[in-house]
């Protein structure tokens, strides 16, 4: 068993909250990737964890599935899709590795829906991948106020060309 020796919870915030975040665009990253199996264990997907990395709502995460290995051809196509916007989004075309697409800057296109298994539960959703400067940010999605002082004077943030 992990020892927690030293650890005090009253020493630390908790967890923040996970209710969905407004639909709009969000400046991420992505920060893991994954095969994991598909839950009738005939195929895997690709599942990124994505952070956001700017405004009100900076540092939470999102998550995406590729269904890349699956029976169903309309699912592959529609991940092979998914993967295809991400690497254009972060100039990556011919990856390797699921790795060379992290940390990498991007729109997220995030919207709200409905969860079909708990209704009246809501949950976030990745609609689609963007270049950062194709399209405009969120309203919650706000470089921070100390981007400038940060970059020098500069309102772009670190990763903007």
């Amino acid at each position: 068993m992990p020892d927690l020796t030293g650890f005090d919870a009253n020493d630390h915030e908790p967890s923040g909250n996970f209710d969905p975040i407004p639909r709009g665009e969000y400046p991420a990253h992505a920060i893991s990737s994954e095969w994991k199996e598909t839950k009738a264990g005939t195929g895997r997907y690709l599942q990124f964890a994505f952070e956001l990395i700017e405004g009100e709502y900076k540092g939470r995460k999102e998550w995406a599935r590729l269904n890349l290995d699956n029976p169903n051809a309309t699912a592959v196509k529609i991940a092979n899709g998914e993967l295809s916007a991400i690497c254009r989004a972060v100039g990556v075309m011919k990856p390797k590795m699921s790795e060379e697409l992290h940390n990498k800057p991007l729109l997220l296109k995030i919207d709200v829906e409905e969860r079909n298994d708990k209704p009246g539960v809501f949950r976030n959703v990745i609609k689609g991948y963007a270049k950062i400067g194709d399209s405009k940010p969120a309203a919650g999605a706000t470089p921070d106020a100390n981007t400038a002082t940060a970059n020098g004077g500069s309102s772009k943030p670190p990763w903007a060309k």
